[in-house]
């Protein structure tokens, strides 16, 4: 019986010698493995290394090649651009220069049109003069200096819009009229234009020159006026002899 157990023992023991160097040759296997696949890992990293040594002197170069590019398309656009700011700016000047020089001939032959209606007018005047030397016909002068004024102011009244008004009638107006002369009398309530000395025009809607008139003036304002002026007066008088 004993025998038979030390056989039994020899055979666990050798069985477990072999797992033992099973298990021994597998981490064997194992580490060897991991020491390629380090080695491998390692070889792959100096290959990419090397290889990105390698590339990038050619990546800098690319880099500077494209960047170079770019310099030189913005040095012609930056060209182009300025050359058509130079061109805008010539431009502008010529127009400014244009359009002061259409200004100031539009303000020296502002009244180019207005002469030129005037000339016909002017040898109307001078065949009159001839004519009246010719002639010494004084009713025939007149006739033709009347025909000659009336047909001024019709050509200035449709074409111009100046026209004419009269005052004559009126009550005075310091807008319209200015009083060179004052009447008292009996016939007017108040202040009202006797007479025209020289007749007002207006431009369309706008009085461009009063009328000159002698104004008619209420009896009693008048006396009443030139009393309280009399009373003025004399108080003036007595504080200064106070």
């Amino acid at each position: 019986m004993s025998k038979h157990h030390t056989e039994h023992d020899n055979h666990d023991g050798k069985k477990h010698a072999q797992t033992q160097d099973v298990k021994d040759e597998k981490a064997n296997a194992t580490e060897a493995s991991d020491l390629s696949g380090n080695m491998s890992g390692d070889q792959r990293a100096e290959g990419q290394t090397e290889q990105q040594q390698q590339n990038t002197p050619q990546s800098a170069e690319a880099v500077k090649a494209e960047l170079e590019a770019k310099i030189i398309a913005l040095e012609a656009e930056l060209s182009e651009l300025k050359d058509q700011y130079l061109r805008k700016a010539a431009e502008f000047e010529n127009f400014r220069k244009r359009m002061q020089r259409e200004k100031q001939e539009a303000i020296e032959f502002a009244n180019q049109s207005l002469l030129l209606d005037l000339i016909p007018v002017i040898d109307d005047f001078e065949r009159a003069i001839k004519s009246s030397e010719a002639a010494r016909d004084y009713e025939a002068l007149h006739e033709g200096i009347s025909m000659i004024e009336k047909r001024l102011v019709s050509q200035l009244e449709t074409k111009w819009g100046l026209v004419r008004f009269e005052s004559a009638g009126e009550p005075f107006d310091p807008n319209k009229h200015e009083a060179l002369m004052m009447e008292q009398s009996e016939t007017v309530q108040e202040p009202i234009v006797g007479e025209d000395l020289l007749k007002g025009y207006k431009l369309k809607d706008r009085i461009i020159r009063t009328a000159k008139v002698k104004v008619l003036m209420p009896a009693e304002q008048n006396t009443a006026g030139q009393n309280t002026a009399e009373q003025h007066t004399a108080d003036q008088a007595n504080g200064s002899d106070t």
